[in-house]
């Protein structure tokens, strides 16, 4: 998929916010659809199926944690949360329900441009290579349909969480820092901190593990990061 054919969908109700960005993203040649509340995203989502939604918190109709929430349960989609909260709290909660990316109001567009970029990049360099399914005992990972089956059965996973679940098996037995997943598998830094890895290592560790509290997949080395296991 080619970055400039990608379709992203706006969903904000502060109009001029919504028009700039529809501008500015069809300038650089994206197919922009714009939504001012939840009932209208959720028809336009289930027609116009975006690569990406810019998604406000607050909506007059219910909260962006919702709707994003609601848009990864069964697509394969990126969220990048535009806000105007900056709390770090507000931020773990997006990224616990699937959100890829923060920005906060007011934002530079070039900058809005930049994030946009990176959170595609992840699918794009997946697609363009052909890549390896890969089977550990009662765990299958699929690149190819990004799905990922335990016990015989496909599990939901958020394109993040996918795509650190695929890095860290396709590398086993390798000790990863958190910077270095924040830079292979994010390309950015949404935080500005590390604290984002543990958050989705937590989340992969509840969809794979049989206890992730003892996790056999996913182990944390102390003090490092983290690093995928080998099954004896």
């Amino acid at each position: 998929m080619e970055v400039a054919l990608a379709k992203v969908l706006i969903v904000d109700d502060d109009i001029h916010i919504a028009n700039l960005i529809n501008r500015f993203l069809k300038q650089k040649n994206y197919r922009v659809e714009s939504a001012s509340d939840g009932k209208t995203a959720r028809e336009i989502f289930s027609l116009f199926r975006p690569d990406l939604v810019i998604l406000d918190i607050n909506l007059p109709d219910t909260l962006g944690y919702n709707l994003c929430e609601e848009m990864q349960k069964n697509n394969d989609v990126f969220i990048l949360m535009l806000t105007s909260r900056n709390d770090v709290e507000d931020k773990k909660k997006g990224f616990l329900i699937g959100a890829d990316d923060y920005l906060t109001k007011p934002f530079d567009l070039q900058e809005l441009e930049f994030r946009v970029q990176a959170i595609l990049r992840r699918r794009r360099v997946i697609n363009s290579v052909v890549l390896d399914i890969i089977e550990l005992d009662n765990l299958i990972i699929n690149p190819q349909t990004r799905e990922v089956k335990i016990n015989g059965k496909v599990t939901i996973f958020t394109s993040l969480e996918f795509d650190l679940l695929y890095f860290l098996a396709s590398n086993p037995d390798k000790v990863w820092k958190r910077q270095d997943l924040i830079s292979n598998v994010w390309k950015n830094e949404p935080l500005g901190d590390n604290r984002v890895v543990d958050v989705h290592i937590g989340q992969i560790r509840r969809k794979i593990e049989q206890d992730p509290n003892n996790p056999q997949y996913i182990t944390t080395i102390r003090g490092v990061g983290y690093k995928f296991e080998r099954q004896k």
